[in-house]
């Protein structure tokens, strides 16, 4: 079985911090600032994300013109309002699903802080579980609110700041997550995974005498994101691990939060499309997204087994085997391209059997609606 500190070896670019001194210097680290502010310049992956989607909008435009609509594309998970497109329930979808394959969850409707801190605590009770446990908001995006909490202190404290909807999972170790996106054209009994994301989780090495921010700003990669890093470790950034211990800055796997993606397909076989259509067959109406999951062996993942699943994302689900660091940008877009015309093509196929695709307005809505709700997320 493959441990973790071989992924820890598979990271990019692992720096040497021992013979340097254990704090950053006024100098070196305007060195890196420069480094770090031209890494990202030269490397699409850490582009924002409008400017990859503005380099497909002249093909979605085509997609549209060929299909004759702006939002058929909806229509590809039937039964997830927007086909999952924004603003969709994480619990909704979760529970369609057979909960044998999901992490073990459960809602923490919004109310006051007493009552939510008690219902916590009486469905920990019910259900046998214990601390640690993953918190994050119903709606969500980019992993962003996902907290790891370790205590009932530590849970009040989240649901001060997230007085929406919450759902508590079981924390699941791993140590291996990867992303599977599957597809399912409506007129065929069997889908196919479409890829795989390898999720590789930013991790430093102690070497007992610099603090997390030092270890972070001479990694050549996360010197790319510290400042996503940096403002997640507040004053635990200036720790000093000691020589050996292992940390990692990052909980959930998403990229902007700080993972590395690598194309998974060496992951793909039989046994595991096989298993993931044998879940999709249990939740009629999914024909298009993402299965985000986690599990604790390779060999057991290949061969179908051993896994489960902390998210399902929809249509506006990313192929994100595409941020691999040895994909350019023009094999990205071609990737992109090829999922959003699937996207197009499976929802035209379900509107044509009698699902309901959503009106323009109904879309704008929701999408001014999702925002306005990250903007009070973000400063809350």
């Amino acid at each position: 079985m493959t441990t973790l500190p071989t992924i820890v070896g598979r990271q990019i670019a692992r720096v040497n911090t021992r013979q340097r001194s254990k704090r950053l210097g006024a100098f070196e680290h305007l060195v890196l600032r420069i480094r770090a502010s031209l890494g990202r310049l030269m490397r699409w992956e850490f582009w924002p994300s409008w400017v990859l989607y503005a380099l497909l909008v002249p093909h979605v435009l085509l997609l549209m013109i060929r299909h004759r609509s702006v939002t058929i594309f909806t229509a590809a998970n039937p039964r997830i309002p927007l086909g999952g497109l924004v603003g969709e329930s994480k619990w909704q979808i979760l529970d369609r699903l057979p909960m044998h394959a999901i992490v073990p969850t459960a809602v923490v409707e919004p109310g006051n802080i007493q009552t939510r801190c008690a219902a916590l605590a009486m469905l920990m009770q019910a259900r046998g579980w214990s601390f640690p446990l993953v918190l994050k908001p119903d709606v969500g995006e980019r992993g962003s609110g996902v907290r790891l909490v370790q205590s009932d202190q530590a849970a009040q404290a989240y649901f001060e700041e997230h007085p929406e909807r919450v759902l508590a999972q079981i924390y699941h170790p791993g140590p291996f997550e990867a992303g599977v996106f599957y597809i399912r054209h409506p007129a065929k009994k069997r889908g196919r995974i479409f890829s795989i994301t390898d999720k590789v989780p930013p991790i430093v090495i102690g070497d007992g005498e610099s603090n997390l921010e030092t270890l972070i700003w001479r990694n050549p990669r996360y010197r790319l994101q510290a400042r996503v890093f940096l403002n997640r470790l507040g004053p635990e950034a200036r720790r000093v691990p000691r020589a050996g211990e292992t940390v990692r800055l990052a909980l959930a796997g998403n990229h902007c939060q700080g993972t590395m993606f690598l194309d998974g397909d060496r992951l793909l076989t039989p046994a595991l499309a096989r298993a993931i259509d044998d879940i999709v067959q249990a939740a009629p109406g999914f024909c298009f997204g993402r299965f985000d999951i986690r599990y604790e062996s390779v060999e057991d993942f290949r061969a179908g087994r051993g896994f489960r699943i902390v998210e399902l994302n929809g249509v506006l689900s990313e192929s994100t085997n595409v941020y691999d660091p040895t994909f350019g940008l023009l094999r990205a877009l071609r990737v992109l391209m090829r999922q959003w015309t699937l996207a197009f093509e499976i929802g035209s196929e379900n509107h044509a059997q009698g699902a309901s695709k959503a009106t323009l307005p109904e879309v704008l809505h929701a999408v001014i609606k999702h925002r306005a709700r990250r903007v009070n997320q973000l400063s809350d």
